[in-house]
């Protein structure tokens, strides 16, 4: 996979979702969405400038009970400006975003699969090998987030995965 002239691995990512906002279900239901509405330059960032085409997606219920990864997603359209940031009858919109110097930017998902049974953040907090996962740091709010191969790999292992990667 290439990254700006250079070959690298793919990565991984979490990224946040409240449930009664948009879920698990209706993410299945749907198959694949736009991740739009982040409102964070440090999670703009990531979706501009490192999420690619490839890289998998911790689908995580953030503001719920419980806290939980409740599936898997991939990345099949690499950062692009979010059009909802121009839209006056957006949730999202922002009057400072201008069409030709985007403020904003989102990037397309498609589900791979929904855990057999949610991994809870209380779950992964007793994994001495995640330790050091962002998600589980102290102040730790961004609701795009980077995960080690090594996290990935345990995490969908807890949920049941039958993804390959």
């Amino acid at each position: 996979m290439a990254r700006a002239g250079k070959t690298t691995k793919r990565r991984y990512w979490l990224f946040k979702s409240e449930p009664d906002v948009y879920g698990i279900d209706r993410f299945v239901a749907e198959g694949r969405t736009f991740w739009d509405g982040i409102r964070n330059y440090q999670a703009r960032n990531l979706l501009r400038d490192d999420v690619q085409v490839g890289d998998g997606v911790l689908f995580y219920h953030s503001n719920a009970k419980p806290l939980a990864v409740v599936g898997v997603a991939k990345v099949v359209r690499a950062g692009y400006p979010d059009h909802t940031a121009w839209e006056s009858d957006s949730k999202y919109h922002d009057p400072k975003s201008d069409p030709d110097d985007p403020t904003w930017f989102m990037v397309d998902i498609e589900c791979v699969e929904r855990f057999e049974r949610p991994v809870t953040r209380e779950e992964l907090m007793g994994e001495s090998d995640l330790s050091e996962m962002m998600l589980l740091q102290r102040g730790s709010r961004l609701s795009i987030q980077p995960v080690t191969a090594k996290e990935w790999r345990r995490v969908l292992k807890l949920g049941g995965s039958s993804a390959s990667w």
